[in-house]
């Protein structure tokens, strides 16, 4: 399945996590991302605080789009986004998505590394 071209389904149909096998499984297909305990979080690098700004926003859009919300953390030259899902506790399918989403964002943006 290409994450990054699937849509998040309704958090409130959702009624279990992953499995482990099946965080690595997905993992594997979202570079830089890593499991920290129930979520998945990566920081991007920019060369400044408007670049990540700016990546902030686009990041907003799409967690919009898919009504699927991180945690944004900005901070000047970089942006760390945590994803889960609160309904079932844990890592559900719909962090997968945002976060290829996210990284085809990245690949789209201009950034410093």
């Amino acid at each position: 399945m290409n994450e990054s071209q699937a849509k998040c389904a309704a958090c409130e149909g959702l009624t279990s996590t992953l499995s482990a096998d099946q965080i690595q499984k997905n993992l594997r297909q979202i570079p830089g991302w890593e499991q920290v305990q129930n979520t998945i979080a990566r920081t991007f690098r920019f060369a400044d605080f408007a670049q990540a700004m700016d990546f902030a926003k686009g990041i907003a859009l799409i967690a919009e789009e898919e009504n699927h919300h991180p945690e944004l953390h900005v901070a000047w030259g970089r942006v760390t986004v945590e994803l889960t899902t609160h309904s079932v506790g844990g890592l559900s399918l719909n962090d997968f998505i945002v976060a290829a989403k996210i990284n085809r964002l990245w690949d789209q943006t201009e950034h410093a590394e």
